[in-house]
């Protein structure tokens, strides 16, 4: 399928108007640089035709000079033209990337679940460097080029009407040709720049992996794999280039065939007498530049070729829209402790939203969550317990919107959840997860994630209030210490440290922790207690947890067992229970029935 030029159109009003002055200019460059050229040879014809008629040698100094000046001023102009277009071409696809890759932060977990970042980074940056020069240059070059063909056909047929009317025929001979290989190679480039695509994903996936292939000695396997990607790449890339070259090669024989043919009118309309000999010059020079416009055209239908594949994915992309949706007349949450209800809440994965295939044997998507209801009230703490894939964590995920339940309703504080805004949500609603992301910059940016709004006080006093300033001052540099990707460098509770003082900065209503201590030895748990206990006062909260002594803390007691409710009380009613289910964990021991 030829993808429409319509979004080529789109693409270029929306990223080329705020640079419109930049624009303009280069058009009047490019204008100007093609009216140079014309008077050139005009130049040359009068040299040429005034040593017939013995000019004075001033005469032709002065023809000699003015050749001189136009082809420096030529050039001059070529070259500030070219620093124009690329400064627009990287100014405009810099917007570009920024809108994909808000755009791509903005979609929600099961889009984010089925790509690789590797994938990501191609389709935002790899895509978009595709569409430089076609942001720098493709119009005005495309309306200079076309104008420049223009004129020497003019030019032409104003010495000759039947050399005019030839090299006319040859040139529109020779842009069907171009079109036609321009056809055959779009398409060929969108599967190109898909192989890629999953070639980035595929090496970002398993170097990220690599400690565990290495671990089972999976690098035979990994290489094997490798190689099948970077073939697919080869022979879908290698379409791509055939195409590329062919333009290459009828341009060229077409360019031998149109000069022959200039050389051939120039000699015959001499001989006749229909011209002088500097005519014969200009008609054969201008035949002879046509070669660069319409090698510059079909460059430009090399730059089509490879910007309609970018074009036709980032286009997909964009209208590639959340399955979460904002509800229009959003509504706030108050202030304080939020209450928290589950109504009946079931859920299911679509197929491979959580990494694997959840469809069931009748090919439904499999539920996670089957009826579940709670109410918790607001300050009051709920543990939630159960074994690894009994659903808590899909759970919380419900809760913080990252999905939304297939059936039944949650109500944050009596408001129905998707009724609140997704941007008041994320601020009231604070999770810690046992992942903590950190990023190569200062402890200041990791802990108010780059908002400048935030100022050191605050920072200070929330690890104050986490109990946190001793560890502060124990910091090289303060705040100003520069971390590394990953957090290198961090102990994995100091991360945890970090993540506390992230939520405490919000002052959420509602905290959840999903076994952000479980990773971590007891020692270094026993040194988050405080902070957490600081980090949960006064706030409703969910603690996932696997550890006896991290239910203490617990108000409530939720147990999960596949999906359903198992048992749900309070926590001292339940212990005081023999027959509950949290009591026979509190005798045997959670961390191994729970493991």
């Amino acid at each position: 399928m030829h993808f429409p030029l319509a979004e080529h159109r789109r693409l270029l009003g929306a990223y080329l108007k705020p640079l419109w002055v930049r624009a303009l200019l280069l058009a009047g460059l490019v204008a100007l640089s093609i009216g140079l050229q014309l008077f050139n040879p005009q130049v040359i014809r009068y040299f040429i035709d005034a040593t017939q008629g013995a000019a004075a040698p001033g005469t032709l100094l002065v023809a000699a000079v003015a050749y001189l000046v136009v082809g420096l001023s030529q050039h001059s102009v070529a070259l500030i033209a070219s620093y124009i277009s690329m400064d627009v071409g990287w100014q405009a696809t810099n917007l570009l990337r920024v809108d994909l890759a808000r755009h791509v932060l903005r979609l929600d977990m099961p889009f984010h679940k089925r790509r690789t970042p590797g994938e990501l980074i191609e389709r935002v940056d790899g895509d978009v460097t595709a569409l430089a020069e076609f942001f720098a240059e493709f119009v005005v070059r495309v309306a200079g080029n076309s104008l420049l063909i223009v004129a020497i056909v003019l030019l032409v047929a104003r010495e000759d009407l039947r050399a005019g009317g030839l090299i006319a025929a040859y040139v529109v001979v020779t842009l069907v040709a171009l079109y036609l290989v321009q056809r055959v190679g779009a398409q060929r480039w969108v599967s190109a720049r898909q192989a890629w695509a999953e070639q980035f994903g595929f090496l970002e996936e398993h170097i990220a992996g690599s400690e565990d292939i290495r671990g089972i000695g999976g690098e035979p396997y990994v290489l094997q794999r490798l190689y099948g990607v970077m073939r697919a790449v080869t022979t879908r890339a290698r379409g791509g280039w055939m195409a590329l070259a062919l333009g290459y090669v009828v341009t060229n024989f077409l360019y031998v065939v149109g000069y022959g043919l200039g050389l051939a009118l120039g000699a015959f309309l001499y001989l006749q007498g229909a011209v002088t000999i500097g005519a014969a010059f200009v008609l054969v020079y201008y035949v002879g530049m046509l070669a660069a416009p319409l090698e510059a055209l079909r460059g430009q239908g090399e730059i089509l070729q490879q910007a309609t594949a970018g074009v036709q994915r980032i286009t997909e992309l964009l209208h590639m829209a959340p399955q979460v949706r904002e509800d229009e007349a959003a509504l706030a949450l108050s202030d304080g402790p939020l209450a928290v209800t589950f109504d009946h809440v079931n859920f299911a994965y679509a197929d491979g939203d959580n990494g694997a295939l959840m469809n069931g044997a009748d090919g439904q998507p499999r539920r996670v969550l089957h009826d579940i209801s709670l109410h918790l009230e607001p300050g009051r703490v709920l543990g939630l317990l159960g074994r690894t894939g009994s659903g808590k964590s899909t759970l919380t995920r419900l809760l913080f919107r990252l999905y939304d339940p297939t059936a039944g309703a949650i109500y944050l504080d009596g408001v129905p959840l998707y009724r609140v805004g997704l941007q008041d949500l994320r601020r009231r609603v604070g999770m810690v997860t046992q992942e903590v992301q950190l990023f190569q910059a200062t402890l200041r940016d990791n802990i108010t994630l780059f908002d400048r709004s935030i100022t050191d006080e605050e920072i200070e006093a929330a690890l104050a209030m986490l109990g946190l300033a001793g560890w502060l001052h124990a910091m090289p540099d303060g705040l100003d210490m520069m971390l590394a990707s990953g957090g290198y460098g961090l102990s994995a509770g100091e991360a945890q440290l970090l993540a506390f003082t992230r939520v405490l900065l919000r002052d959420p209503g509602l905290v959840i922790l999903d076994e952000a201590a479980s990773r971590l030895d007891p020692v270094t748990e026993r040194r988050l207690e405080q902070a957490i206990d600081r980090l949960l006062e006064n706030r409703t909260a969910i603690v996932i947890a696997h550890r006896l002594h991290t239910v203490q803390r617990a108000d409530d007691i939720l147990i999960l067992d596949g999906g359903r409710v198992a048992e749900y009380g309070s926590r001292a009613a339940l212990a005081a229970n023999g027959n509950s289910r949290f009591a026979h964990l509190l005798r045997t021991g959670m961390e191994e029935v729970l493991a």
